[in-house]
């Protein structure tokens, strides 16, 4: 069998190699997430070292929402990867490719214009991705998340949403991957160096205006009042010199009652941002029905039958401070850092790979493209197909690193003194969120970039570790 493989033409090795790995991926996938459901329908019961922090009203709650959405990724994975196959086997890349061509040409452009036959190319595979993923969902926001609460979008607006995220998308990928392939075409033998210094200006600039100029286009941000919780948040910012500038909450309750918190900005100018639906004097929801927002635990009582099921959403303010010496914890740790530095440095393995492969005719002829050689379908071809294996084993190893961050940005907020504050703010979230507290165990070491509840609360309450 092996001999009769290696008779076939190299492109042809090359080929089925790519479709072969493609679905080994996804069954590896599918039988990690077949372990995962088992959990979801075999708990029925809250575990005996959970009764303490989830009640059995809110344990079968997030048992049915994973469930749901476990069996809707089953389902939108297999469809996935049945039209990438089905692309692939039948010529769709060459086809899009031509077809770019023909509309560059029907403007004047001939085939020396292969920056504006790439850009064409380009548009069209996001729009055909965006058409064929709209199904999808709609169905996830629509069904799912509106079965379990979250969902706070109309139709319009999801729909105005998506229009708008396509058009910033294009507004930015498209002078990017232009600017891109004119630094390879001119770049000479060292021009992955310049490709890769590129990308990495780009991805700083990104990070830099896209809170300020590109979230709001989506979000409202609103300034954090002066108030006590503002004026810890500043203090907490000085005690450990994070160069706090401003704080924002952001309207994200106008989408999903889900929550988070984050910080951006380089060097002397870190802005923090907070989800409403993580404050609990700020989220809609605990206001909803024209109450006022809850001021204490005792205030949920089974007596005030006019509060909605998700009163109390959000954490209290010490329980905010908690979350947010957790995330300036990976910043102080340098986590943030690490984390770029790694991804520039596989950015420029990547970048020299594919310029070691580039010359390489057999890769283009493998998916069809027997008479030219563009340079955006080699990227194509090697970064998401020929990298594959590379990608998964790197995507592992920083799930791993992830979770190790984890454990020690919630030393750190620990070591601050606001380990009782995290422990309930964890509990808390997990709750809004709907999150299953237990896990299979190779589930979750291949999937779970942050540690599962139990883990963390455990590692709150031990002994200190340095």
């Amino acid at each position: 069998m092996l001999q009769k493989i290696l008779a076939f033409p190299v492109e042809d090795q090359i080929f089925y190699a790519v479709l072969v790995f493609s679905w080994t991926v996804y069954i590896w996938e599918a039988y990690l997430a077949y372990r995962q459901r088992k959990v979801y329908r075999t708990t029925m019961h809250v575990p005996t070292e959970l009764g303490k922090i989830m009640d059995s009203e809110t344990f079968e709650k997030s048992r049915l929402y994973q469930l749901d959405k476990s069996n809707f990724g089953f389902w939108s994975g297999l469809y996935s990867e049945t039209e990438g196959t089905l692309i692939l086997l039948l010529g769709g890349i060459p086809f899009l490719w031509k077809m770019s061509g023909n509309l560059t040409a029907h403007f004047g452009f001939g085939p020396e214009y292969e920056i504006s036959h790439s850009l064409v190319f380009l548009m069209l595979a996001t729009l055909f991705s965006a058409f064929t993923g709209l199904p999808w969902s709609l169905y996830n926001t629509f069904v799912i998340e509106e079965k379990h609460g979250f969902n706070q979008q109309t139709l319009g607006f999801f729909l105005k949403d998506a229009v708008k995220k396509f058009a910033v998308t294009q507004c930015i990928l498209l002078p990017v991957t232009s600017l891109l392939l004119y630094i390879i075409k001119i770049g000479g033998d060292y021009f992955f160096i310049y490709a890769w210094l590129f990308t990495l200006a780009v991805s700083l600039i990104l990070v830099t205006i896209y809170a300020d100029y590109i979230a709001p286009l989506f979000d409202k941000f609103t300034p954090l009042p002066d108030g006590e919780l503002k004026s810890d948040i500043e203090s907490m910012s000085k005690s450990i010199n994070f160069p706090l500038t401003k704080v924002y909450v952001v309207e994200g309750s106008k989408r999903s009652s889900h929550s988070n918190a984050y910080f951006y900005g380089f060097f002397k100018n870190k802005r923090i941002v907070l989800f409403d639906t993580l404050l609990e004097d700020y989220s809609p929801l605990n206001n909803a029905g024209g109450t006022e927002s809850a001021t204490g635990e005792e205030n949920q009582g089974a007596g005030n039958e006019s509060k909605p099921k998700n009163k109390k959403q959000g954490c209290s303010n010490h329980e905010v401070l908690a979350v947010l010496g957790h995330e300036l914890g990976h910043w102080k740790l340098g986590h943030t850092v690490k984390n770029i530095v790694i991804s520039q440095m596989n950015s420029f393995l990547c970048f020299f790979l594919f310029a070691v492969l580039i010359g390489r005719k057999e890769l283009f002829m493998a998916f069809g493209f027997h008479d030219s050689q563009p340079t955006l379908i080699g990227l194509m071809i090697i970064f998401q197909f020929i990298f594959s294996p590379y990608n998964e084993l790197l995507s592992f190893c920083l799930t791993v690193l992830s979770r190790r961050f984890e454990f020690q940005a919630d030393a750190f907020a620990r070591n601050m003194g606001r380990s009782s504050e995290l422990y309930s703010a964890l509990i808390k979230l997990n709750k809004d969120n709907l999150g299953f507290p237990v896990a299979d165990w190779l589930f979750s070491t291949w999937h779970y970039s942050h540690p599962p509840l139990l883990e963390r609360l455990r590692a709150l309450t031990g002994p200190k570790q340095d």
